[in-house]
């Protein structure tokens, strides 16, 4: 059986669509007389409304954009897991779209996405550091279409709007302190996201731990990779300039892509170089040894940006502050750093 629509109703009573439209949702322009008879034929008939017309017409398709730069990273995999948890117990459906690092990309997202197909906008940026001024005015138009936007992970003070940041610089100032703690002197970075404004507050922290523990800071131990680039010759260039001891690796694929390169050339993780990832995944736990990991919370992160946007959404008051809200990282100790000195 066909689902019954608002022209059928109109062509058996002889009237508009229209006027059908209104008697179902009990407008006071419609007789009481049509009115009940409308209402009582829709009823028996199991006439169910289309929920995205009627959204259409109240400007609320109760659907929210995430947009994300990259689902191989098992953080954002975890971010999207909490945000569809809210959004659901809500009463919102997600349109997730994935940019793959291109801001070229991002900005498509964002013009199909602002276009009336969502009712608010959660993203993690791709654009780097350097290009952040001019992409932050497609940002800004959003809030200027009454569209609200929570940023996560990768934020810009130029845009004023909720966020919910990791303290990425608090990140890499303790995983810092934990190798020197554990006897590590000469610390590498091996960083797949260079260009981000996360990858500077983590140098930033480790050049901090560093400075405390009279470490002088060497700029050749920062090591930039992207997957355009051989991280083996990478890595053998590091290796070769002088005795690592630790190595921090700014995502979980590169921390266990260096773990492998870094037994492959005949060198004990732990006894002879410690490692530390960030993001704790399921390859982290499984590998051997197992890897010690900055734990960025990214359930909680999503849960939390959905949270904001969605009370943002329901609660349209201009006059309400943004709000960041920072979350703090956690250190997973596993197999693959030393034993802290007693």
């Amino acid at each position: 059986m066909s689902k019954l629509t608002l022209k059928e109703i109109a062509a058996h009573f002889k009237v508009s669509v229209s006027t059908v439209s209104k008697a179902i949702h009990d407008s006071h322009e419609i007789s009481r007389s049509l009115k009940a008879k409308i209402q009582k034929f829709a009823l028996e008939n199991h006439y169910r409304p289309n929920k995205v017309a009627l959204n259409l017409v109240n400007r609320n398709t109760k659907t929210i954009g995430v947009v994300i730069p990259n689902i191989l990273n098992y953080f954002f995999v975890q971010v999207l897991y909490g945000i569809e948890k809210i959004a659901d117990a809500r009463g919102y459906n997600i349109i997730t779209c994935i940019t793959n690092e291109s801001l070229e990309k991002e900005t498509g997202n964002l013009d199909f996405l602002s276009a009336g197909s969502v009712d608010g906008i959660i993203i993690s940026s791709a654009a780097e550091e350097s290009e952040l001024d001019v992409h932050a005015e497609h940002l800004k138009e959003l809030s200027e279409n009454q569209i609200p936007l929570v940023m996560f992970d990768r934020v810009t003070d130029l845009v004023e709007c909720d966020k919910v940041i990791v303290d990425d610089f608090e990140a890499g100032y303790k995983a810092t302190k934990f190798f020197v703690d554990t006897g590590c002197r000469t610390i590498a970075i091996v960083t797949p996201i260079d260009d981000s404004i996360i990858s500077r507050l983590r140098v930033e922290g480790y050049k901090k731990a560093l400075e405390e523990y009279g470490i002088a800071f060497d700029e050749k131990l920062i090591v930039p990779t992207d997957s355009k680039e051989d991280l083996e010759l990478t890595m053998s260039f590091l290796l070769n300039y002088k005795k690592i001891e630790g190595i921090m690796a700014l995502d979980e694929i590169t921390a266990v892509k260096v773990m492998n390169i870094v037994k492959s050339r005949g060198y004990r993780v732990p006894e002879d170089i410690a490692i530390i990832g960030f993001t704790n995944g399921e390859l982290s736990r499984y590998v051997s040894p197992a890897l010690t990991m900055v734990s960025q919370h990214g359930t909680y992160i999503g849960e939390m940006a959905s949270k904001v946007l969605i009370n943002r959404i329901e609660n349209k008051n201009p006059e309400r502050p943004y709000e960041t809200k920072i979350v703090k990282t956690s250190l997973i100790v596993r197999d693959s750093t030393k034993k802290l000195q007693p």
